[in-house]
């Protein structure tokens, strides 16, 4: 639900279509970060047999923000498209996540979020509003769903920390 004013209102609120964009655009930069200075057997550790390491969640953030992409496309193009859901856990098999090279992955992240924000700036309230018909979530407006988006990665880059506070444990390091 939209809860700010845009150009034209009386009232002077957060515009929150503007802070979903702006917590979207310091998401390469926290990951770029998080991840700097870990070594391969860090990147690939997983913390449980069933968790997933540091380039597994990356490689999920740029898999992720790809559909993100093309839904809130065709929730700018199409009328009430059905938005399917799709198995993460596949998807993460399917591309080997945990073989994957950090750098090209963070590069992919990086290059996807800079052409959603592109995108998202040519709205205008109407188009803030088109809405898709989400498996998981039901009816959603681009609004809303990038405000997910965004949480969803936000999310994301904490669960990287986690995993990089581990990885500085020195109890971790032992044999």
């Amino acid at each position: 639900m939209f809860y700010g004013t845009h150009k034209g209102e009386e009232e002077n609120v957060i515009d929150t279509r503007e802070e979903s964009i702006k917590a979207l655009r310091a998401v390469p930069i926290i990951a770029w970060a998080l991840t700097n200075g870990l070594d391969d057997v860090a990147l690939r550790r997983r913390p449980a047999p069933d968790a997933w390491a540091a380039i597994e969640v990356v490689a999920h953030m740029a898999d992720t923000d790809e559909r993100a992409l093309e839904r809130i496309r065709r929730m700018r193009d199409e009328e009430a498209p059905e938005l399917a859901a799709f198995d993460q856990d596949a998807l993460a098999i399917e591309r080997a996540y945990r073989t994957l090279a950090i750098e090209p992955t963070l590069q992919r992240l990086q290059g996807t979020i800079a052409v959603l924000v592109a995108d998202l700036g040519g709205l205008d309230d109407a188009g803030w509003r088109r809405i898709g018909q989400h498996a998981a979530h039901g009816r959603i407006s681009i609004a809303d769903y990038l405000a997910h988006v965004a949480a969803e990665d936000i999310d994301h880059l904490a669960q990287i920390a986690r995993l990089r506070d581990r990885h500085d444990d020195p109890i971790d390091r032992l044999p």
